[in-house]
């Protein structure tokens, strides 16, 4: 009962990130505040009271509408946030939490992972919806990855040398993206996406991280394949330079393959 307890309070913790996660998807490519500017209606511009910012139950009890213009808001959201709760849960089932045996250094790899999580949910949701690469998420990542390792060295006895050549190349990457941009005040995309595998790497160790590359390599693939017969179908012109969100692929086979590992290793392998 009190396990039921405890992950029900996950998914609870769980909706009301995925509240935060379509917030900050919405606003960060308009370059608005994600912390200090109050929740308003994008139709209406009102600002949203109590009652309608509690996660997945406002959606329900408005009937997906805004209660000040009655305009529709996206079923996605309400699907993302159930999606991000189910995730939480499944996180938490992944490492085997239990309310009889918590340790101190379960409690901060979880807290770790959600951060983790949090990097991976806005940059696949803003990489998906605007095809854009927010530079401030990917280097809010590098932060959890070096706080990350400080935990991987103190309570697992991570491998300092491999982590010092991961910080050196991570350094060089970050210094040339400065120089890149003070050159040519542009972002470079492809640098961005090589900063997210290195951060994939020191956060989900490189077996994971090439499950994730293989996996995320094969849904491209399956769904370009069946982009290209439904084009082909219905005789509409192929865009060649339709732009692959990338990094939402990355994000969501990481996901999978991180908590899928973490279920492997605490329930299957003895």
């Amino acid at each position: 009962m009190i396990q039921f307890f405890l992950l029900s309070i996950l998914f609870i913790i769980g909706i009301y990130f995925g509240s935060f996660f379509t917030l900050a998807t919405y606003r960060l490519p308009k370059k608005q505040n994600i912390t200090h500017k109050h929740s308003y209606c994008p139709n209406c511009n009102h600002k949203l009271g109590i009652f309608d910012l509690i996660p997945v139950f406002s959606f329900l009890f408005l009937g997906g509408k805004c209660r000040y213009c009655k305009h529709k808001i996206g079923i996605r959201y309400f699907l993302f946030e159930i999606l991000t709760g189910i995730v939480f849960v499944l996180f938490g089932l992944s490492l085997k939490i239990d309310v009889y045996s918590l340790r101190m250094d379960d409690i901060i790899y979880f807290i770790l992972g959600i951060l983790y999580f949090t990097s991976l949910f806005i940059l696949g949701g803003i990489n998906k919806e605007k095809n854009e690469i927010p530079k401030s998420v990917v280097y809010y990542q590098v932060f959890i990855s070096f706080i990350y390792i400080v935990y991987s060295c103190t309570f697992q006895k991570g491998n300092v040398y491999k982590y010092g050549i991961y910080l050196c190349i991570m350094f060089f990457l970050i210094l040339y993206d400065t120089i890149h941009f003070r050159k040519n005040l542009k972002e470079n995309t492809t640098l961005l996406i090589f900063i997210f595998i290195v951060n994939m790497v020191m956060i989900t160790k490189e077996y994971i991280t090439m499950m994730t590359l293989l996996f995320a390599i094969l849904i491209i693939g399956f769904e370009n394949a069946i982009k290209y017969c439904k084009k082909r179908k219905s005789q509409k012109v192929i865009d060649k330079h339709e732009k692959t969100p990338i990094i939402f692929y990355l994000s969501v086979a990481n996901i999978i393959m991180l908590v899928g590992s973490n279920f492997l290793v605490n329930y299957m392998v003895k």
